[in-house]
This record gives structure tokens, C-alpha cells and sequence, in this order.
């Protein structure tokens, strides 16, 4: 069924502002276009990705299984429930809802979806055969030759990742991701200190000192060799040039905290944690720091502001209302 001249421009506005990450703005077109046609599969399925987007998983499996319920065979409500499954780390399911999805809308973003629940189910020999199949035709398409490189790499084939990493360095020079990886694969065989002196050279370069990943590789290394604290200040740097990047943030957090400095692992943590809630080794890490140090209060706190931030995260109430017993049984 196709869409009105209304809902086809709400819709087409919608799309654009969820490529501009523009979430909030993209659903308030889709409910515009909703209220026209209440019941297009196309709109809710558009409605279903975008909560999903938000880490409003249950909004997004109501929404998926509303539309399913209408047409089981619906290909983007069934990617939809595929992302859910691959969050919650039930790939088996996730694989058969992309696989399902494919066979009504062969898309090569679906099969590169196959591709990455095969590879998290340790399937490589199968991931690369997806991949291929895409590569055979188009040969320099990067987020395919990345997929490619990362079960490479899973499979102990590093000189053939480094091929593949070779080749995407030609077609973006720039891309700081693949530089670190081709760093770190030509590092193999050298200690860690003599790669740490020549990563601390090459972030000195100009045309390298803001590229995080790189930074955040030399922050590995730094750590690595039992430099913590110049870890740490790498960290820093890598997450200053790439703030979205919650990864540098977090492993800032754990230095600050093998180092027991507790005060700057609260204050890392605790920020990453207000973004990602649901990371449970920074949860867990941050249990510790306030429970050891006689702050569960605190920790509550916590909790209850990262839960306005994201007031649909389920595993954050009940964690809350587990902190709230253990407070009132101390308080008794």
C-alpha cells in the first residue's frame, strides 16, 4: 500500500533527520504521518527503528511484533527484531530474522548484517562467504572489506586482514580506525615497549596528533607495558578528539581505577555509565568504588539520574530498587 503525498514527505523527512542522528525530530514526522495512516506497515516499521536507535527496546519489540502480527513476512520489521535479538546477544535469532528479512528484500546492508551475527557466532568461513558475495561485484566497498578484515583477523589470517586493511588505506587514506589496525598488525612479533616508542612518535607528527584512534592504541600499549597513569593521559587525548567514542572514556576510567584513584575512575565512569547504562563491567565497576567506600547513597543517585536519562531501561529500576533494600535494611 502505498503512501499518501503527506505521509510519503513526513516519511521522507523522518529518514533524512535519522541519518543526521536527529532521533527525537525524525519520530515526531513519523507520528505525524501515523496519525493519517494509523495502521502503514512502512511508517510503524520506520517508528520501530528509531526507538530502537534510542535503546528503547521495548517500544521496539511492541511496535516490530505489532507489524509482524499483520505481515509475518514484513522485511524491515523483521530486520528490526533481528537488531533486538543481535543487542541481546541471541544471535541464533538474529540471524534467522535477517536471513528472513533477505529473502523478501535482498539488501546488501542485510547481508552485512548476516555477516556480523555470523562472525559474533564465531562462523567465520560462513561470514566471508557472505561477504563475498557483495565484494565479487563490488570490490571497494569499505564496510564490507572492514567486516571482511575483522573475521580475518578472527581467524588468525592477520597477513590477509593486513591486505585487506592495505587496500582500504588506499581508497581513504584518512580513515584512522584502519591506520590503527595496520599499526597493530605490523606490530605483531615486536615487544610492546618498542611499539609504544614508535606510536609515541608518530601521534608527535602533525598530520597525526588528532587522530583518537591511534591515541587510543598507544593508550593500550602504554597500559600494556605497565604505564598506566601515561595511559590514562592518552585516553584523555583520544577521547577529547572523538567524545562519542564512550570506549577511551571508559578505559580512562579503569586505569584511574587500577591506579586507586578513585575520585577520577567516579568521574569517568560515571559519565560513560550516564550514556550507556546498560555496559555492566562499568555498572559493576562502579558498584565496587561506592560499596567499598561506604557510598551506596551515592551510587543510588547514580542510578536514579542515569534513569531519567533513559526512563525506559528496565535493568536499571530494578537495580535501583535492589540499591533501595540494601540502604533500608543498613538503615534498620
Amino acid at each position: 500500500m502505498g503512501l499518501s503525498e503527506f505521509c510519503r514527505i513526513k516519511w521522507e523527512r523522518a529518514r533524512d533527520l535519522k541519518r543526521k542522528g536527529k532521533y527525537q525530530e525524525a519520530e515526531r514526522e513519523l507520528n505525524d504521518a501515523l496519525e493519517e495512516e494509523p495502521s502503514h506497515l512502512l511508517l510503524k516499521s520506520s517508528l520501530a527503528d528509531l526507538y530502537m536507535r534510542q535503546g528503547r527496546l521495548i517500544e521496539t519489540r511492541i511496535m516490530a511484533e505489532e507489524v509482524l502480527a499483520a505481515d509475518p513476512q514484513y522485511p524491515q520489521a523483521l530486520f528490526v527484531l533481528g537488531e533486538i535479538f543481535f543487542k541481546e546477544n541471541n544471535f541464533e535469532e538474529a540471524l534467522n530474522c535477517f536471513r528472513y528479512a533477505f529473502q523478501k528484500d535482498p539488501k546488501p546492508y542485510i547481508t552485512l548484517r548476516i555477516a556480523r551475527t555470523l562472525r559474533k557466532m564465531e562462523q567465520y568461513e560462513k561470514a566471508l562467504e557472505e561477504l563475498d558475495t557483495v565484494l565479487v561485484a563490488q570490490r571497494e566497498n569499505p564496510s564490507f572489506l572492514k567486516e571482511k578484515a575483522l573475521s580475518l583477523n578472527r581467524m588468525g589470517r592477520q597477513s590477509e586482514a593486513l591486505e585487506v586493511y592495505e587496500k582500504l588505506r588506499s581508497l581513504d587514506p584518512d580513515d584512522s580506525f584502519v591506520l590503527k589496525e595496520i599499526f597493530r598488525l605490523k606490530g605483531r612479533g615486536r615487544s610492546d615497549n618498542t611499539v609504544v616508542k614508535e606510536l609515541s612518535a608518530v601521534v608527535k607528527i602533525p598530520s597525526r596528533k588528532d587522530d583518537a584512534q591511534l591515541h587510543g592504541y598507544l593508550g593500550q600499549k602504554l597500559k600494556k607495558t605497565g604505564q598506566v597513569r601515561e595511559a590514562a593521559a592518552e585516553y584523555r587525548t583520544a577521547s577529547q578528539l572523538e567524545p562519542d567514542n564512550l570506549y577511551f572514556l571508559k578505559q580512562e576510567g579503569f586505569c584511574y581505577y587500577r591506579l586507586k584513584d578513585y575520585s577520577m575512575a567516579l568521574e569517568c565512569l560515571g559519565e560513560a555509565f550516564r550514556k550507556d547504562p546498560d555496559d555492566f563491567i562499568v555498572k559493576g565497576t562502579l558498584e565496587k568504588i561506592y560499596t567499598s567506600s561506604g557510598r551506596l547513597d551515592d551510587f543510588l543517585s547514580l542510578l536514579e539520574e542515569t534513569l531519567q536519562l533513559h526512563p525506559h531501561n528496565v535493568k536499571l529500576m530494578g537495580k535501583i530498587k535492589k540499591i533501595k533494600k540494601l540502604l533500608d535494611a543498613k538503615n534498620e
